[in-house]
């Protein structure tokens, strides 16, 4: 589904890019799609040379699910020190947070098709379990215990 940008961004930044193939959600649970992104970035790392990249310019991108998985990928790799450092991360409406899904983004942008607030909610249930009978709990925010809210309010809150 990425291939042609993945070509436009090769071409016009003059740059490798690699598309990591992962397994999704329903038939792959959390952390197989993770865990695909992961080895395939520690991979190609290992063998930069091979494809004539410079290790000080490696970037991980992704967008929605994908820009959740180069955030994830590049938190784990922050802490490598046998492995090049990664020189950014491109997050383009990546998916970082499940704690509430009544945010004003998600107030604003709730009938803006193609991900609808609740289509967004319904596909995160299928990545992390593959079970969406839950689903109008977490839009709700019901599925979240008061005391993990409180601590987490002063990064996910609408202020």
């Amino acid at each position: 589904s990425h291939e042609k940008i993945c070509c436009y961004i090769a071409r016009e930044s003059d740059s490798v890019v690699v598309s990591v193939g992962y397994r999704l959600a329903p038939e792959h649970k959390y952390p197989a799609a993770y865990e695909d992104c992961l080895n395939a970035t520690i991979h190609f790392m290992k063998n930069i040379e091979h494809y004539g990249v410079d290790p000080a310019n490696v970037i991980v991108c992704g967008d929605s699910a994908g820009g959740n998985l180069a955030a994830a990928v590049s938190q784990t790799l922050a802490g490598r020190s046998d492995l090049p450092k990664l020189r950014a991360q491109i997050l383009i409406y990546p998916g970082l947070q499940a704690l509430d899904f009544n945010l004003p983004s998600y107030q604003q942008n709730r009938g803006v098709p193609l991900l609808f607030r609740e289509r967004a909610a319904f596909y995160l249930l299928q990545y992390l379990n593959g079970n969406a009978s839950n689903l109008e709990e977490v839009l709700e925010g019901s599925h979240i215990p008061i005391d993990i809210k409180l601590n987490y309010r002063k990064w996910v809150s609408p202020d």
